[in-house]
C-alpha cells in the first residue's frame, strides 16, 4: 500500500511494503530476528541482541512513527499500515533465527514474561477483532429489526462469530507453540483434544470419566485460555527430551508418539483441570473486584493507557479481559477504559490543529486526531501529544474522568476490537443502555480533553499561536547570531537526515573550532538533561534549537560543562555550554552543529547565510516575514 505524505503538499508516495524490508534490514535481518509478529500498529521482533540495533536509525526510516524495546520486544511503530509493511517483513524473513540461551538469560522475568504474552496473543487479536466486529453488525441488526434472529442467516452469521472463542484453546496452542518452541502440529492436536465433540459429550453427560482408571475431570475447555498455554509449555520440555533420548532412525514417527503418550493423560488429568482452576479464580477474582470498586479498572486504563501503550504494556491485559469475557460474556477491564483514553488523544489532537496556525501541523494532527478517534492512537500520540508534552495531562485527564463515568455507570464491551467510534457496535448488548453509556463516555472524554488543550500553555507551540502573518509590504528582519566560533556550513552537510532534510527546521550548521556555546539571542534557556542540546525561546515566540554534535546523547553529558540553567533568561553572547572538542571527536562523534529555527516556531522563512568563518556576535542567518 503507498500513501500521499510530503510535508511540502507535493505528491509524494509511500511505500509500506519497502518500509518494512528497511526495517527488517536495520534490525539484523535473518542473523538477528528469532520472531516476528504485529498487533493493530506495531512490528514486533524478537531479537537474539537488541544492542545491535540503533533505535534512531530504525526511525529515520520513512514510514515509522517511532522504535521501543520493551517487554523483550523491539517494537516498531507504524500505524494503520502495520500489516502491509508485515508483509514486507515477511517477504525477507526465513526463520532462520534461534534464540540462543544467552539473549534470554540477559532479560529480566518480568520482561521475559510480558514478551511471551504478548507473542502468544497478538498474532490472535485479529480474529478476536473480526469475530467482535461481526458481532457488532449482528447487534445492529438485530435491535434495528433488519433481521430475525431466528432466521438461518443470522444463526449462521452467530456462529461464525463464535467460533474464534469456542476454538479458543485451538488458535492459542498454535502462537504458543511459536514461543516454546515446539511443533505446531503437535501443539494444535493438543489443543483439539480438549475440544473433541466426543469429550465435550462425555462432559456433558454428567458421567465419571477416566483414562485406564486414571480420573478425569469433567471440564468444559470451550473459550478457555490457561489450560492451553500450560498444556502447550510443559509438551514443549516433553518434546525437547524426545528429541534428546530418541536415535535419529526412529525420531520421525517416535517422537509425535512418545509426546502424545505422556501429554494426553498430562493434559487431561492434570495440566487442564489445573489451568481450568486458575482460570476460574481469576474469573472470581475479576468479578469480586467488580463488585467491591466497579469503577476502579476502567478509570486507571483510562488515566494510564497512554503509558501502557507506549511500552506495549497494553497486551499484558489480553489474557485477563479474554478470561473475563468467557466467563461473563463481557470485559470491563480493557474495553471501556481504553475508549476513553483513544477518543481522548483524538479530541487533543484536533483541539491542537484548530490552535495552530502551522498548515503542516494542521494537516497532521487532524489526520492523527481522526485515526486516533476511530481507535488507532500511535500516530496522535507520537506524533502530537507526545511532542507536545502538555497535551499527554489533558488526555490522561479526560481518559480519567471518562474512565470513571464509565466504571460508575457499569459500562462494559461484549467483544473485542481497537475501542474507538468505528467499534462503538461492540458495546451495544441485548438493551440500548449500554451502548448509550458509551456515547455519553465518549462524550465526557472528548469535551474534557478538547477543552483542557484549546486553554492550557503548550509549551512550543507559541510561534504557531500567535497573530496571523504581517501582510504589509514591509519585512520583519530578525537576525540569528552565530552561538559558536568555526566555520558556518550549509544545514544540507550535516550528515543526519532529520537535520539535513529540513524536517526540524531550516537553518545553518556550524563545524566548531573552540568547545563553547554561546546565546544567539536573547531569551529563555531550554537546557536537555545531557547538555548536548539547547533551546532558547525567543520573547516573539521563535525557538532556536542548538544541537552539539551527532549522536552525542549517548555520551548522557560526559565532556559536557553547563553554565546556565534550564528556564534561565539569557542575553545573546551569554555562554551557555562548554565542551571537550578532543575528547568528543577521539569518542568518534561529529561536532557539526546544527542551529536552527524550529519549524513549528515562526511564520517567516529563513533566509540562508553562506559558508564562512564566523565568530561569536557574527550574523550567521536571517529571518524574513
Amino acid at each position: 500500500m503507498k500513501i500521499d505524505c510530503n510535508r511540502e503538499g507535493k505528491k509524494k508516495f509511500m511505500d509500506y511494503k519497502k518500509t518494512g524490508h528497511d526495517v527488517f534490514q536495520a534490525v539484523g535481518g535473518n542473523d538477528n530476528v528469532t520472531a516476528v509478529t504485529h498487533c493493530a500498529t506495531r512490528l514486533r521482533f524478537h531479537l537474539q541482541n537488541a544492542e545491535k540495533v540503533k533505535q534512531s536509525e530504525v526511525e529515520k526510516i520513512p514510514g515509522v512513527l517511532k522504535c521501543v524495546y520493551a517487554n523483550g520486544e523491539m517494537q516498531v511503530v507504524i500505524g494503520p499500515n502495520v500489516t502491509v509493511a508485515y508483509e514486507g517483513v515477511q517477504e525477507k524473513y526465513t526463520g532462520a533465527g534461534a534464540v540462543t540461551a544467552e539473549s534470554e538469560s540477559d532479560k529480566g522475568w518480568v520482561e521475559r514474561f510480558l514478551g511471551l504474552i504478548s507473542g502468544i496473543f497478538t498474532p490472535i487479536i485479529p480474529a478476536i477483532t473480526a469475530a467482535g466486529m461481526v458481532k457488532a453488525v449482528l447487534a445492529i441488526l438485530r435491535v434495528s429489526g433488519a433481521v430475525n434472529v431466528e432466521s438461518m442467516s443470522y444463526k449462521i452469521l452467530n456462529f461464525s462469530s463464535d467460533a474464534v472463542f469456542f476454538f479458543l484453546p485451538i488458535m492459542l496452542s498454535a502462537s504458543a507453540a511459536k514461543m516454546f518452541k515446539m511443533s505446531q502440529g503437535l501443539a494444535m492436536m493438543l489443543g483439539g483434544i480438549l475440544l473433541h465433540p466426543a469429550f465435550t459429550s462425555m462432559v456433558a453427560s454428567g458421567e465419571a470419566i477416566q483414562l485406564f482408571g486414571l480420573p478425569i475431570r469433567a471440564v468444559s475447555y470451550s473459550s478457555t485460555v490457561i489450560p492451553i498455554v500450560l498444556i502447550v509449555f510443559v509438551a514443549s520440555y516433553v518434546e525437547r527430551f524426545a528429541n534428546k533420548i530418541l536415535p535419529d532412525v526412529i525420531k520421525y514417527i517416535a517422537r509425535p508418539l512418545l509426546v502424545m503418550a505422556v501429554m494426553i493423560p498430562l493434559s487431561l488429568c492434570v495440566l487442564g483441570p489445573v489451568g481450568y482452576v486458575i482460570g476460574d479464580g481469576l474469573a472470581a477474582l475479576l468479578g469480586g473486584l467488580n463488585n467491591i470498586a466497579p469503577w476502579l479498572l476502567p478509570t486507571v486504563i483510562g488515566t494510564f493507557n497512554p503509558i501502557l501503550v507506549m511500552f506495549g504494556l497494553h497486551n499484558g491485559l489480553i489474557p485477563f479481559a479474554a478470561t473475563q469475557l468467557a466467563t461473563f460474556k463481557y470485559e470491563n477491564i480493557m474495553g471501556p477504559g481504553m475508549l476513553s483514553s483513544n477518543i481522548s488523544q483524538g479530541a487533543a489532537s484536533w483541539a491542537l490543529a484548530i490552535r495552530t496556525r502551522d498548515k503542516s501541523l494542521k494537516s497532521q494532527a487532524t489526520s492523527a486526531g481522526f485515526t486516533a478517534l476511530m481507535g488507532i492512537t500511535e500516530p496522535a500520540m507520537y506524533g502530537i501529544t507526545l511532542k507536545y508534552k502538555k497535551l499527554l495531562p489533558c488526555v490522561m485527564a479526560g481518559g480519567l474522568i471518562g474512565g470513571l463515568f464509565a466504571g460508575i455507570s457499569g459500562l462494559v464491551r461484549y467483544s473485542f476490537g481497537s475501542p474507538g467510534l468505528a467499534t462503538l457496535p461492540v458495546f451495544i448488548g441485548e438493551s440500548s443502555g449500554n451502548i448509550i453509556k458509551a456515547l455519553i463516555t465518549t462524550a465526557i472524554s472528548f469535551v474534557v480533553t478538547f477543552i483542557l488543550v484549546m486553554f492550557v500553555k503548550i509549551d512550543g507551540l507559541e510561534g504557531n499561536d500567535k497573530p496571523e502573518k504581517n501582510t504589509s509590504n514591509e519585512k520583519v528582519n530578525k537576525i540569528i547570531l552565530s552561538p559558536m566560533e568555526g566555520e558556518a556550513v550549509d544545514l544540507s552537510k550535516v550528515k543526519d537526515e532529520i537535520f539535513s532534510s529540513g524536517s526540524m527546521g531550516d537553518g545553518m550548521a556550524i563545524q566548531p573550532s573552540k568547545g563553547e556555546l554561546r546565546a544567539p539571542a536573547d531569551g529563555t534557556v531550554t537546557l536537555f538533561p545531557t547538555l548536548h542540546a539547547v533551546g532558547i525561546t525567543c520573547d516573539d515566540g521563535t525557538e532556536i534549537l542548538m544541537h552539539i554534535g551527532m549522536d552525542t546523547v549517548k555520551l548522557n553529558g560526559k565532556y559536557f560543562e553547563a553554565h546556565t540553567t534550564n528556564g534561565a533568561k539569557v542575553k545573546a553572547g551569554d555562554v551557555l555550554i562548554t565542551f571537550d572538542m578532543n575528547a568528543i571527536s577521539q569518542e568518534g562523534y561529529d561536532l557539526i552543529t546544527p542551529v536552527i529555527i524550529t519549524e513549528t516556531s515562526y511564520n517567516g522563512h529563513v533566509v540562508q547565510g553562506v559558508s564562512k568563518k564566523v565568530n561569536f556576535g557574527d550574523e550567521l542567518y536571517r529571518v524574513e516575514n
